[in-house]
């Protein structure tokens, strides 16, 4: 199972080191609440009011946190008052939240200018239709690395638990109309919420071959089906200078009888982003390479290819070109169970 990640070179804030010696033993859930207000008192800051009732676990941590840091506390930016304000979500609402990856500097590496949904521009005003919101993608897993992706309010409301299915005949409906919006949003920002739920959900080879990329993988979102981690690390080529010689390098490692088919993939893509070469800002080539898998042409050829491959065979292609540098992204891979460990996920 291969996750293709945008490598970070900032690290997590620096930690007192402090521990909680006099904390209580409580049962499960007030055990967390009692670490979410201590972690809020140890980067000085107040639990939102509906905690701060007197049988409150959060208000007890966060009580004796105070009393044990005092004025001695951690400087709390944005990303570290989003990663307790999300924990606090998340314990409110019986959800699990896996702490040890999901960090404050994880959660920096997931942040970015535009909604991958609505493709607008974020923001921080809270109620916004445009407001920052981490979505989990899979919405029968918990908070945890690999299963969150940044997108607006608006289209986080408007996925809401829907699964690949669900997202998928919404889109369709959407396409043949006679209603063209939903949520808030259009049949090809709901085509891309489908697209976005299908990299965490395992498919069928098959399936996942017939796919159009409507959007590239969020940074560090987990990719459950290795013929889109292929899909996807081909596309990203085109986003850079020098794609010609690395494709040509990637064609290499492809046995002989496969080679013609994703020449001809190739062939069909090129004309469809050639306009990139005049974009400068990021998130516009982005978007125009993900535009490109709306042409028939260039969906037909790419099943063509992938289906003369194994699930295996895509996998192994993914690690020889990540091992070759011929991945613009950092990709690591996760064997199972590990892959899912501290999702949540019903046994």
């Amino acid at each position: 199972m291969a996750q293709l990640t945008v490598p970070n070179p900032r690290t997590a804030p620096a930690q007192l080191d402090l521990a909680m010696d006099d904390a209580p033993t409580l049962p499960a859930g007030k055990q967390v609440g009692f670490e979410l207000g201590w972690d809020h008192a140890r980067h000085g800051l107040t639990p939102a009011v509906e905690h701060l009732f007197s049988a409150s676990p959060l208000r007890q941590g966060w009580q004796a946190g105070q009393a044990t840091f005092g004025r001695r506390t951690l400087k709390a930016g944005a990303h570290t008052q989003r990663w307790l304000q999300l924990r606090t979500h998340a314990w409110a609402r019986g959800r699990s939240f896996e702490t040890t990856l999901l960090t404050p500097n994880y959660l920096q590496q997931l942040d970015t200018e535009h909604c991958p949904i609505s493709r607008l521009p974020l923001n921080d005003v809270p109620g916004d239709p445009c407001q920052r919101s981490l979505d989990r993608v899979r919405d029968d897993a918990g908070y945890a690395a690999g299963n969150l992706a940044m997108m607006s309010r608006q289209a986080n409301t408007a996925k809401g638990r829907r699964d690949l299915a669900s997202l998928q005949a919404a889109a369709q409906s959407l396409q043949q109309g006679p209603i063209r919006h939903m949520g808030g949003l259009d049949a090809s920002a709901w085509q891309r919420l489908a697209l976005l739920s299908s990299f965490v959900t395992p498919l069928s080879h098959e399936e996942a071959a017939t796919l159009p990329l409507h959007v590239l993988p969020p940074n560090r979102l987990r990719l459950f089906n290795p013929i889109q981690a292929l899909q996807a690390l081909v596309t990203r080529q085109f986003a850079t200078a020098g794609w010609s010689q690395r494709l040509a390098r990637l064609e290499a490692l492809l046995p002989a009888d496969q080679q013609a088919d994703f020449n001809r993939f190739v062939l069909a893509f090129v004309p469809r982003v050639m306009q990139r070469q005049q974009l400068q800002a990021a998130h516009e080539i982005r978007w125009t390479l993900e535009d490109a898998w709306g042409h028939d042409l260039v969906q037909r050829r790419w099943t063509r290819f992938s289906l003369r491959l194994t699930a295996a065979q895509a996998e192994q292609l993914v690690q020889r070109a990540a091992a070759k540098r011929l991945c613009p992204v950092h990709v690591q891979q996760h064997e199972n169970p590990a892959a899912t460990e501290g999702w949540g996920l019903a046994v």
